[in-house]
């Protein structure tokens, strides 16, 4: 015998919030989305040359490659976190698949970018040897999961595409959490050792690769069953 009473109302699923975390992303992009807007109005708009942005005049064409790309994948990136628009369906505009198209080619320029100055131009000041290990894993690692990501959905593997393009993306949005780390630092000890640069700079990036596998493996393990 059914024991479902007649005319009472259906279970409400409760939806999940789809905007807290792309929110939470383009706010933390906006750091150095700021900074790498003033850091081009400097380029192309006839700064003095100083010791700090030297090398940028000496080779700008990586920096002008670099932050447009890193200002689209950032920002473009964090709506692939929406789920409704992740989900867009067969016969329709198909988002996820037509951010991806600009968002790879995006993510691959930064990535490599980011390479190219860390080896070629000169170390800032406060930098050093260090910093510039951290500097190539972390690139190396944000090319190679865009790669794996391509590969994966080459296959058909979207659990694994979703994961790889998560974690590229959470290396390429690392300098957000950068500053966050390091301006507390600043305003209550003051400036950094190459030692404590080197150990902020490099915490943000686990930071973010942490937060990436946390969310990575809430989605493989679906909604909770109540």
């Amino acid at each position: 015998m059914s024991t479902e009473i007649i005319g009472a109302p259906a279970p409400v699923r409760r939806r999940r919030a789809q905007w807290p975390v792309p929110a939470a992303l383009i706010l933390l992009s906006f750091i150095p989305v700021f900074f790498g807007a003033v850091r081009l109005t400097e380029l192309t708009g006839g700064a003095a040359v100083t010791p700090q942005n030297a090398r940028f005049f000496d080779s700008p064409l990586p920096v002008l490659i670099h932050i447009p790309a890193a200002i689209v994948y950032s920002m473009l990136g964090a709506f692939q976190f929406v789920p409704s628009l992740r989900r867009g369906g067969r016969g329709r505009f198909n988002w996820h698949r037509v951010a991806g198209r600009i968002l790879v080619p995006a993510g691959l320029l930064v990535g490599l970018s980011g390479l190219w100055m860390a080896v070629f131009y000169d170390l800032p000041e406060g930098d050093g040897d260090v910093l510039l290990v951290l500097r190539l894993i972390f690139g190396s690692g944000m090319v190679v999961s865009i790669v794996l990501g391509l590969l994966a959905i080459g296959r058909r593997n979207f659990v694994s595409h979703s994961a790889w393009m998560a974690r590229g993306y959470a290396i390429g949005v690392a300098a957000g959490t950068q500053a966050l780390v390091s301006i507390p630092w600043l305003l209550l000890v003051g400036p950094t050792s190459e030692p404590i640069r080197a150990v902020l700079m490099g915490s943000a990036w686990v930071i973010n690769l942490a937060m990436a596998e946390y969310f990575i493996r809430r989605r493989a393990q679906g909604p909770a069953r109540g």
